[in-house]
């Protein structure tokens, strides 16, 4: 039979949240991410469960091994409140909470890796530095506020998806397709590199009196195109390397 339990006020939402922030101040390496994620949630379990024995029960059940991306973390932690409430009003038992987490920690980690650590941070970098001869040293402030823009608001965006949808909250990340917007920003990422290194060619040797930094630069931005189309085609990244820098000695030697 269902009961009445507390409600989770925003203020106490968005200290769960802040204190996700701090998820892997705590990492061990039994649990990992185990008592970052219980420190979070810890003030809505204190709500959700006055009873000092039922709050005992709920951080226990928390602190089993836990581990996945520390962005992307924020859409499980929401999920966890969501359940947790359900389970304070007897909707379900406390089992379901553990299994959901189980569940999404591994193909979330997969998803955070491809999409921070893969593409949204070479991609910003790529971008800020081709902005260098620009802005100059700001380029460096630039990418702070561009990276943690995209990472606050999508961190904020995935809790509250979670708080709302549960688990329903894999159709939710599902739609928008993260792998798809990681792979263009794979390929601005490249284009920004390649039009760096132009410019670098192409300043380097005006700088030292050179009559082919032009052509220098072509050769560039060939060389980063053709190692885009042999890495898609997925020619091992050490050749396309050793093509790399055998052009780069033959160009050194007749140039």
């Amino acid at each position: 039979m269902s009961r009445v339990a507390p409600t989770l006020s925003r203020g106490l939402l968005l200290r769960v949240f802040m204190r996700s922030l701090f998820l892997q101040a705590s990492w061990n390496p039994q649990g990992m991410q185990n008592l970052g994620l219980a420190y979070a949630i810890y003030p809505a379990l204190e709500r959700l469960y006055p009873e000092r024995k039922e709050l005992e029960e709920a951080v226990r059940r928390h602190l089993v091994f836990f581990n996945t991306h520390p962005y992307v973390a924020a859409a499980i932690v929401g999920g966890v409140l969501y359940h947790e409430q359900r389970v304070a009003r007897n909707e379900e038992p406390p089992d379901k909470v553990v299994a959901f987490k189980a569940a999404l920690m591994g193909p979330l980690a997969a998803l955070g890796d491809g999409f921070f650590w893969l593409s949204l941070k070479p991609a910003t970098g790529a971008v800020c530095a081709a902005l260098v001869p620009l802005v100059g040293a700001w380029a460096a402030v630039l990418f702070l506020l561009l990276y943690n823009g995209v990472h606050f608001t999508l961190r904020a965006r995935l809790y509250l998806l979670g708080l709302s949808l549960g688990d329903r909250l894999v159709e939710a990340v599902a739609r928008a397709n993260l792998p798809s917007r990681g792979a263009k920003l794979r390929m601005v990422g490249a284009a920004c590199a390649g039009g760096l290194a132009a410019w670098l060619a192409v300043t380097f040797g005006a700088n030292a009196g050179g009559h082919f930094a032009p052509l220098l630069s072509v050769g560039c931005l060939a060389l980063g195109a053709v190692s885009y189309v042999l890495v898609a085609r997925r020619v091992p990244s050490y050749g396309v390397l050793y093509l790399a820098a055998a052009l780069a000695c033959l160009a050194g030697a007749f140039l």
